[in-house]
C-alpha cells in the first residue's frame, strides 16, 4: 500500500515568490496541470483541512461555511496551494493519478486512488469546481481539480478494505502514532499522557502507546469526550483538565498516573497547551507536540522558565511506515475504527 519517497525533485521550479525558498516556505506556487518529468497530477476528490486550520477558519467566520468556503476558495487561488495564513498549516487530499512523469520515483499508476501524505502547504493545488459540494462546516472538502507531487513526495494507495473518508482520516495524524511508539519503546516502564486523547491523533497516540507497553493517561476537555473515551477503552484511566491551564494538566495527569508522565503527547487544536504538557511531564522524559496549533518559542521559553530537564520533538508528521503502522491499529483495534467512523459521519 505504501508506495514511497525518493531524494529527487523537490519541487523548486514550482516556486513562484519568493525565489529560491521551498515549496511550503514560499508565498505563491505555480499549479499548472502540465507536469515536469518527474512530477504527478492527481485529479482532486476531496481535500482534508487539518483540525487547526478548520478551527481557526471556522471561529474567524462565526460558523459561517459560507465565510469558510469562500476563504479556502481565495487562499487557494491566491497561492496556488492550501496555506492558512494564520496557523500556516494545512492538510491533505485524495484523488486519482492521472499522469505520472517518466522520471518519478512514486510507485504509482494512472488511475491509481491515492492519499498524498505531505502537506497541502507545498501541493500545487488548483480547484475547478468553486468547492461547490462544501457546506464549509466540515475538515472534509469535496472538490475538483489537480494537484502536483514532486520526485521527493510521499503518496499511499488508498487500501481497498476501508472507505475513503476513513482512510483520509486516518492518513491525516498517521504520523503521530508511529512517532509516539518510537519514543515510547525507548523508556522503561513508561506512563504516558495524552492531551486531547478523544481526538484523531490523540486516540491511535494512545493505542500505540499501550501496544509499546506504556501505561496511558487521556486528557480531554469535557466529560461528554471523557464518556467517549472511557466507553472505546482506549486509555487506562481518562480524565478531564482544560489543556491551556498548566497547573489543572498537571494536576490531573499525576493524579490519573500516579506522578508525572514520562511521555506526554499534545494532540489539541488549539494554542495554549505548551505550559500544561511541560509541567506534567517528569524529569528526562519527553513532550511530543503533535499540534500545528503549538508555538514553539512558547515550548521553548517555558521548559527554560520552569526549569525542565525534558525534550522537546516536533511532530513532523513523517515516520517511515508511518501510513501502515496506522491503518493497522484502525484494523486491529474495532474501538478506534469506530471513533474515526464516528468523526467522519459526524463531518
Amino acid at each position: 500500500m505504501f508506495r514511497g519517497r525518493c531524494a529527487v525533485s523537490v519541487g523548486l521550479s514550482r516556486v513562484v515568490e519568493p525565489v529560491g525558498v521551498l515549496p511550503q516556505a514560499a508565498w505563491r506556487l505555480d499549479a499548472r496541470p502540465e507536469i515536469a518529468a518527474d512530477e504527478v497530477r492527481i485529479g482532486l476528490e476531496r481535500l482534508n483541512l487539518d483540525a487547526a486550520s478548520f478551527r481557526q477558519l471556522s471561529v474567524k467566520h462565526g460558523g459561517d461555511g459560507a465565510a469558510v468556503r469562500g476563504e479556502v476558495l481565495d487562499i487557494i487561488g491566491t497561492r496556488g496551494k492550501m496555506q492558512n495564513p494564520v496557523t500556516g498549516s494545512g492538510g491533505m487530499l485524495i484523488g486519482v493519478v492521472e499522469e505520472v512523469g517518466p522520471d518519478s520515483p512514486l510507485q504509482v499508476l494512472p488511475g491509481d486512488r491515492v492519499a498524498t501524505l505531505v502537506s497541502l502547504t507545498l501541493t500545487p493545488l488548483a480547484v475547478t469546481d468553486g468547492l461547490g459540494g462544501w457546506d464549509g462546516l466540515s475538515e472534509q472538502v469535496p472538490a475538483r481539480g489537480h494537484a502536483i507531487l514532486f520526485g521527493r513526495s510521499v503518496v499511499a494507495v488508498l487500501p481497498g478494505d476501508l472507505p475513503a473518508e476513513l482512510a483520509l482520516a486516518v492518513f491525516d495524524v498517521c504520523g503521530a502514532p508511529a512517532l509516539t511508539d518510537r519514543v515510547v519503546r525507548g523508556y522503561d516502564r513508561p506512563s504516558v499522557a495524552v492531551l486531547g486523547g478523544a481526538g484523531k491523533s490523540g486516540s491511535l497516540a494512545l493505542v500505540a502507546a499501550r501496544r509499546a507497553g506504556a501505561r496511558t493517561a487521556g486528557i480531554v476537555v469535557s466529560d461528554r469526550e471523557r464518556e467517549t473515551l472511557t466507553k472505546a477503552g482506549l486509555a487506562d484511566v481518562v480524565a478531564v483538565a482544560d489543556a491551556r491551564d498548566p497547573v489543572a494538566v498537571s494536576t490531573a495527569v499525576a493524579e490519573a498516573l500516579g506522578g508525572p508522565a514520562t511521555v506526554t503527547v499534545v494532540c489539541v487544536d488549539v494554542p495554549g497547551c505548551e505550559h500544561g504538557a511541560i509541567l506534567a511531564t517528569a524529569s528526562g522524559g519527553t513532550v511530543i507536540f503533535f499540534s500545528m496549533a503549538t508555538s514553539f518559542p512558547a515550548a521553548a521559553l517555558g521548559a527554560e522558565g520552569l526549569a525542565a530537564d525534558v525534550t522537546m520533538l516536533i511532530g513532523n508528521g513523517y515516520v517511515p511506515g508511518h501510513a501502515s503502522f496506522a491503518i493497522d491499529l484502525v484494523r486491529s483495534v474495532p474501538a478506534v475504527r469506530a471513533l474515526f467512523s464516528r468523526r467522519v459521519a459526524g463531518n
